[in-house]
């Protein structure tokens, strides 16, 4: 199974342009009509243009348009969409901001692509509840400066701004997961349209208590159901209060070992890590060029340490000590908000960072996670089969979970280089399942059809 899904994600690559011509296939002028019926004329187009920017996201797979694109203003008519769908066959893409990396939004049947951007209100905040409503057009980003006066934030933080129901819908995580939590232990509730135009509440119409016994974990199941269940239209989330106080910092390693090494101890020595990030020395000097940044050229932690101010001075005197002692060098402290947007930015923006060094080529980029116990062995094997692949490529990675990303360059006119590229994911893959069937959980971006949804 894993061998025909990673045939069906490679096919989806054109080695000859990123997104050709885009002819329409088979919606009809009475079809058409009718989706016009639902959210008037200005909100439906049929366009090339628009129907090939709705066809990809920035990963590096090909461009399959659908064959309409249409902009509902609230729930009631993206039920209606969807029921106008169901009843005739036609394929669903929902489409938020079109920032993911794994070809999601391709639309390989045509249909109709739901933009849900302009369905961008905060519906109600409950701050004493520590709850807030979106709609899919609300950005982390945006939510975050809506509770900048109320001393809560919302903390997953995946690399772009992404909508939240995005996130909900792909089971976002982020540097931030290590201390609290990933997409799922972070939604509440959804309201979701079925592919029928039904609407559903996962836990209940207007609920948003943080636990319940009774009935079953559907906000568990639509949470990371990309897109194949139904469409979110909107996410209950769960806030936390704003840390009194924050130091990041950023220490540089002799080598990956080291800085595995590190995060591994602290983890164990209960080290409470709001933050830590792991970037290579091909992923430092990306940063320090697009960034504009002069870090040493080194395999690098990120950390950041959340409390009050006494805490933090505890927790800043145990990690320095463990770093020291696997050998790092070059401290940096940020104490100053300024300073660690700066370092914070500069990682999110490690994907764009990477390719600004090849303008032209593509990006790809594996996903691993493995228990804690095995990270160092399986991230310095990573390490080692991508200087021997020859191939232009840097490792990232959450490993306070565990997780790492091999990002690679590729230029999508070159077959030679593509095959590179497929046989280090596939080896990659291999090694994970070779060490313990339990170890790995390897995704290779599949694209085969996972955001859009059959009747």
């Amino acid at each position: 199974m894993a061998l025909l899904l990673r045939a069906v994600t490679w096919g989806l690559f054109s080695r000859s342009g990123y997104c050709p011509r885009a002819p329409q296939r088979g919606l009809s002028g009475a079809f058409v009509e009718a989706l016009e019926a639902i959210v008037g004329r200005p909100h439906v187009s049929t366009a090339a243009a628009v129907r090939e920017h709705h066809g990809r996201d920035e990963s590096m797979y090909r461009c399959y348009p659908p064959d309409a694109v249409v902009w509902p203003q609230n729930v009631d008519q993206v039920s209606q969409l969807a029921a106008l769908c169901y009843s005739q066959g036609v394929a669903i893409i929902p489409f938020g901001t079109g920032t993911g990396l794994e070809g999601g939004v391709c639309a390989l049947q045509g249909g109709v692509c739901i933009n849900l951007t302009h369905m961008d209100r905060i519906r109600e905040l409950n701050p004493a509840d520590f709850s807030v409503v979106v709609e899919p057009g609300v950005t982390r980003k945006a939510l975050n400066t809506y509770l900048r006066d109320c001393g809560l934030w919302f903390p997953v933080d995946p690399g772009a701004d992404a909508s939240l129901c995005g996130m909900a819908a792909t089971g976002a995580s982020g540097t931030n997961a290590v201390r609290y939590g990933t997409m799922r232990d972070n939604v509440i509730n959804l309201e979701v349209v079925l592919p029928d135009g039904l609407l559903l509440h996962t836990a209940g119409q207007g609920r948003h208590f943080k636990k319940s016994a009774a009935g079953y974990n559907l906000t568990g199941l639509f949470v990371g159901s990309e897109g194949t269940l139904g469409l979110i239209t909107s996410a209950t989330l769960r806030l936390h209060p704003a840390p009194e106080a924050a130091v990041a910092a950023t220490c540089a390693f002799p080598s990956v070992q080291a800085a595995v090494n590190s995060t591994v101890q602290m983890l164990q020595s209960a080290v409470p890590l709001a933050r830590i990030e792991f970037l290579d020395d091909v992923m430092m000097d990306a940063c320090n060029k697009y960034s504009k940044l002069n870090y040493s050229v080194a395999p690098t932690l990120f950390l950041e340490f959340h409390g009050s101010e006494q805490a933090l001075a505890e927790q800043l005197q145990r990690a320095e000590e463990i770093t020291q002692c696997n050998g790092a060098s070059h401290f940096s402290w940020a104490k100053e908000s300024k300073e660690r947007s700066q370092l914070w930015t500069a990682r999110h923006n490690a994907w764009y960072a990477l390719l600004a060094l090849a303008p032209g080529h593509k990006g790809y980029s594996t996903d691993v996670c493995v228990p804690i116990s095995r990270l160092p062995e399986i991230l310095v094997h990573a390490k080692e089969k991508l200087k021997a692949s020859g191939l232009t490529g840097a490792i990232v990675g959450h490993v306070g979970d565990g997780n790492f990303h091999c990002l690679l360059l590729m230029n999508p006119d070159d077959a030679e280089e593509l095959q590179r590229v497929k046989t280090f994911a596939e080896e990659l893959a291999r090694h994970l399942h070779s060490v313990g069937h339990a170890l790995g959980n390897m995704a290779l971006a599949l694209a085969s059809g996972s955001c859009y949804r059959r009747r």
